[in-house]
């Protein structure tokens, strides 16, 4: 074979290479790295100069960052993008182990330790912001164990990564110039912005959006710092829910006991009744005390987290206040029973939760489909029984003539259709 045949079959045989070649051949780390350089000058730069973040910050933030690869919901540029995630063939879990009595019994000793060691700081935050010291100390040991979690992620290379090849680029890149902005006026060094695996930020775990918005400085050093200052981060969380409407002077809610002759099927926040309506239908306090005088006339809201099959309650407005914080009815009750273990020494709920949360998601967003076909409000088939889906199921199994569980069972896939 001559050498010029021979050439032009090696460049025959490239082109056919590179015709074939696959994206996850093609791009290389080194390629996308490449590209996130030129993002980071070209691109981002001119917007966050245009939002008036300083060369000097801009150049300080992003010294030795690089993509990080460890994070989730990447889609690198020449790389297939992610597979979805068939998360509706999944089980969801049960509520029970969420509220582990060993780690619950463990915050709770050490919030009370720190109720004492910042009570003074604490009552001036309840005063300036009306939330109760115990609930701000519960989000506090919730979120970051009272700031013992090591949080070692930079939070600009974190967000960096997000807002360049995430599948939610846009608001990651909002993220990420709101970080620059908080770096850029003098809030905390690029070395001292450590956040978590997610870009949030410190010990409340505050996205950049929401420090801008709610940290405050509570120790009167000139800038909140919710890295290392308790004060600044309780004050912080307090000024949060503060702003999210809590309402002075009330609690989160009660569990109770609701009589079976009463509805589960009466659940949510549009469906809120006074408190002394709740009572007047026989639903009582599990502790066996009266509601407070002083609630009678207040709004209070039935919620069933687990049908019949689990404790009950009837919650305040400032249930759903704690869920702007992360907005899961079980996250709200575990702020909830930690701080009343904080302020009363209470223990768990009394309610058992029952053998519920094993059907597939799968299974469970069919259902909603097929009620929504019959006009119920289920709020999104997504496989997981908020309280509308919960009502709706208890609304159309009263219609049957089925006793109300208000939580959807195996039993039900076959009737529903």
């Amino acid at each position: 074979m001559s050498k010029r045949i021979f050439d032009r079959l090696l460049i025959v045989t490239a082109a056919l290479l590179a015709l074939s070649c696959k994206p996850v051949l093609c791009a290389s780390k080194a390629d996308v790295e490449a590209q996130f350089e030129s993002w980071v000058q070209n691109d981002l730069w001119p917007e966050a100069q245009r939002n008036g973040i300083s060369e000097r910050a801009f150049r300080a933030s992003f010294a030795g960052v690089e993509l990080n690869w460890s994070l989730t919901d990447l889609a690198p540029p020449g790389f297939p993008p992610p597979k979805e995630q068939k998360q509706t063939q999944a089980e969801f879990s049960s509520p029970a182990p969420y509220f582990n009595e060993d780690r619950l019994k463990r915050l709770a000793a050490t919030g009370r330790d720190f109720a004492s060691q910042y009570a003074t700081v604490l009552k001036k935050i309840e005063r300036t912001y009306g939330v109760p010291g115990s609930i701000v100390l519960a989000v506090w040991g919730r979120e970051t164990g009272f700031g013992a979690a090591k949080i070692p992620n930079s939070a600009v290379e974190v967000l960096a990564t997000k807002a360049f090849m995430s599948t939610r680029k846009e608001m990651f890149r909002t993220e990420l110039l709101a970080a620059l902005h908080i770096i850029d006026r003098g809030d905390a060094t690029p070395a001292e912005f450590k956040g978590s695996s997610a870009g949030a930020l410190g010990q409340p775990q505050f996205m950049p959006t929401s420090y801008l918005k709610y940290a405050v400085d509570f120790d009167g050093d000139g800038h909140p710092n919710i890295w290392t200052s308790v004060p600044d981060t309780l004050a912080s969380i307090a000024n949060f829910l503060g702003q999210k409407g809590w309402q002075r002077g009330r609690g989160w809610g009660y569990e109770v006991t609701i009589p079976d002759q009463v509805s589960c099927a009466q659940e949510g926040p549009d469906l809120a009744k006074p408190v002394s309506h709740w009572a007047s239908l026989g639903v009582t306090r599990i502790s066996g005390k009266a509601f407070p005088s002083d609630e009678g006339k207040a709004s209070g809201m039935m919620l069933v987290p687990a049908g019949r099959d689990g404790p009950e309650f009837v919650v305040t407005p400032n249930f759903y206040v704690i869920k702007e914080y992360n907005n899961s009815d079980l996250y709200a009750l575990y702020i909830g029973n930690l701080a009343d273990r904080i302020a009363y020494g209470s223990g768990a709920f009394q309610g058992p939760w029952g053998d519920v949360g094993k059907m597939l998601r799968s299974d469970v967003a069919a259902m909603q489909k097929a009620l929504e076909k019959k006009g119920y409000d289920v709020g999104g088939s997504d496989g997981l029984p908020g309280y509308k889906t919960r009502r709706s199921i208890g609304q159309w199994q009263e219609k049957n003539g089925m006793k109300p569980t208000c939580y959807p069972e195996a039993s039900m896939i076959g009737r529903l259709k």
